[in-house]
């Protein structure tokens, strides 16, 4: 286990009105190569963060930290006022343990670009599985709510059916509603639609933007430009494993203050 140290200073302070997820000076590098590089960022709860940026830039990696899939060499991650993946300990910070870090996940949902549904399981089956198998949930209660998540993804009608047979659009909201099962406070979103052929990406940006609708707090790593301006209440722009611009989706999209900004989203347009 890995033991990173940090200075506490008055912007670490607690404040009555916390942001739901806070990201503090953040580093982490692969060998030589440095990926964040003193990110920080907050999350208010209820909100949608969307990360746009280059292959590269550090996105997915930062996505992969907040739940603690990554581990970082500096600064800090809090959920809900819970570090996430360590213990504090005067000024040194130690990483918790597998069980420890399994029990935070619990409450922060991550789709990946990749569904990752289990091949031999139909949708509700693999929906199913964690809230019985991690949360002790009973099987009956469990199949209960995950027929209610397939109809609000809209496939009420898809239960026994095999990852074979769903198209990547289907798949991917039975991956969404796997997530949901679990009762997250937090959803983490690594480019949902990146693997999607184009005419099935709206079925599944419609099933955010719904989520959003709700009140989930989410974070959003996508190219989806349309979306974030439509649905994001704040827009981080990275690059180089730093945050070049962030702000309202008006302001960073339609407005950016960055010529690295700029010239990206003239790219992706």
């Amino acid at each position: 286990m890995s033991t990173i140290t940090t200075t506490r200073t008055a912007q670490d302070a607690a404040v009555d009105a916390r942001p739901l997820v806070e990201i503090r000076r953040v580093r982490k590098s692969f060998g030589a190569h440095q990926v964040l590089r003193d990110v920080s960022l907050a999350v208010p709860e209820g909100t949608v963060t969307v990360l746009l940026g280059p292959s590269g830039s550090g996105k997915s990696t930062l996505l992969r930290c907040i739940n603690h899939l990554e581990s970082i060499d500096g600064g800090r991650i809090i959920v809900d006022g819970e570090l996430i993946g360590y213990r504090q300990a005067g000024h040194d910070i130690h990483e918790m343990t597998p069980k420890q870090i399994a029990r935070q996940r619990r409450e922060i949902g991550m789709v990946f670009q990749r569904f990752n549904l289990f091949p031999h399981m139909t949708a509700l089956e693999n929906i199913v599985e964690a809230p019985v198998g991690i949360a002790g949930m009973p099987r009956a209660k469990a199949r209960a709510k995950a027929t209610e998540l397939l109809d609000r993804v809209g496939l009420a009608d898809f239960a026994g059916h095999y990852p074979a047979q769903l198209s990547g659009g289907q798949q991917q909201r039975v991956a969404i509603a796997r997530a949901l099962a679990m009762g997250p406070k937090l959803m983490l979103f690594d480019e949902p639609t990146s693997a999607l052929d184009p005419e099935l990406v709206g079925d599944v940006l419609d099933v955010m933007r719904e989520l959003a609708n709700d009140g989930m707090t989410m974070i959003v790593v996508t190219h989806e430009i349309g979306f974030a301006r439509g649905v994001a209440d704040q827009v981080v722009f990275m690059d180089g494993g730093v945050v070049v611009e962030a702000g309202r989706p008006e302001d960073v999209i339609d407005r950016p203050q960055r010529q690295r900004t700029r010239d990206f989203l003239e790219s992706v347009r």
